[in-house]
């Protein structure tokens, strides 16, 4: 369900319009009448990205050696596990979930560390790094003071305002001129939030600046943890390089998917690792809830499918909850 450049935004515009709670939903505060059920809809793996086969080969690795390795360096991580489910207790989710999203990052995108301590290391050395949340010299949070963003400003929290900025990008800023400004044909997390060197997503759970910013009030809220500030580009990354924190942003972006798939379309993903996987790999779950509904009011049986990443969750589940017991 990867989405157009103006189907994503159309969608995001309209996603906007919902009341996007970020409060946890409970089976008796939600009318389900569709349960996604668990395992794959498809038989066949989804075709693998040629950016994930180019980076995998580079290095001389396989997939499946690589979900060994994430596999194993969680087993190991008792500590880690045991906050795991902690977590996820918190945000009212399977704790399958997380491991799902974490395992699936680090056998498709990314290679993972030998330990969690040697995330919480690069956090530490992440926050001696002096760098900003820009493009072209000018700040993100000066940025999104310009006039075309005032509505965004009356959002009420954290995820409808950011996405309403990045809609504002898409729609007002990304590939036009403006007066002598020509912005790149790039989205808004590109342009603002892959300062110097370091990339776009990170640590356990690979989650990117922007994802972090967008569930800061859902974890705020829910774990006590201190709010994150565009204008702390360092204490940003120190917070999700850090195992015990980003977790909690893991959950809280699963917990987000969950929500959106139930409030806008009237489905029950949480029994589905691999969907909420899926969703945790291609973002933007409140647009995607919009375009699922949409091909339901044509085909009222259609259920979720799971994208490349979503199907090895499920294919694997067992050894996944193996970790957890």
């Amino acid at each position: 369900m990867i989405l157009t450049k103006k189907t994503s935004t159309l969608l995001l515009s309209a996603s906007l319009l919902l009341s996007s709670s970020e409060l946890i939903l409970s089976p008796a505060q939600a009318n389900v009448p569709l349960v996604v059920p668990a395992g794959n809809r498809l038989q066949i793996q989804p075709t693998i990205p040629n950016a994930s086969a180019t980076r995998t080969k580079s290095f001389n690795r396989t997939y499946e050696r690589k979900f060994q390795h994430i596999l194993n360096v969680l087993k190991r991580e008792s500590r880690l596990i045991r906050n795991i489910k902690k977590v996820a207790s918190l945000y009212n989710i399977d704790p399958v979930h997380i491991l799902g999203a974490i395992i699936g990052e680090h056998t498709y995108n990314y290679d993972s560390l030998d330990s969690a301590q040697g995330y919480y290391m690069k956090a530490l050395q992440y926050a001696k790094i002096p760098i900003s949340f820009q493009h072209d010299g000018e700040k993100v949070w000066s940025f999104t003071e310009r006039p075309q963003f005032k509505s965004c400003r009356r959002e009420e929290t954290s995820n409808s305002r950011w996405r309403c900025y990045e809609l504002v990008w898409n729609t007002t800023f990304m590939g036009k001129t403006i007066g002598a400004v020509r912005y790149p044909q790039e989205p808004f997390h590109r342009a603002f939030f892959r300062p110097m060197f370091a990339g776009q997503s990170f640590g356990l759970g690979q989650i990117t600046p922007l994802t972090a910013l967008k569930m800061n009030d859902m974890v705020s809220s829910i774990s006590g943890l201190p709010k994150l500030s565009s204008k702390d580009a360092s204490g940003l990354y120190k917070t999700v390089m850090d195992p015990n924190k980003s977790i909690h942003y893991t959950a809280a972006v699963l917990r987000d998917a969950i929500n959106a798939y139930k409030k806008v379309a009237n489905v029950d993903i949480s029994e589905n690792p691999g969907i909420t996987s899926t969703l945790y790999n291609l973002g933007n779950p409140w647009e995607r809830a919009i375009s699922y509904r949409n091909k339901r009011r044509i085909t009222p049986a259609h259920l979720p499918r799971e994208n490349y990443y979503g199907w090895l969750i499920n294919e694997r589940i067992d050894e996944l909850k193996a970790i957890l017991r």
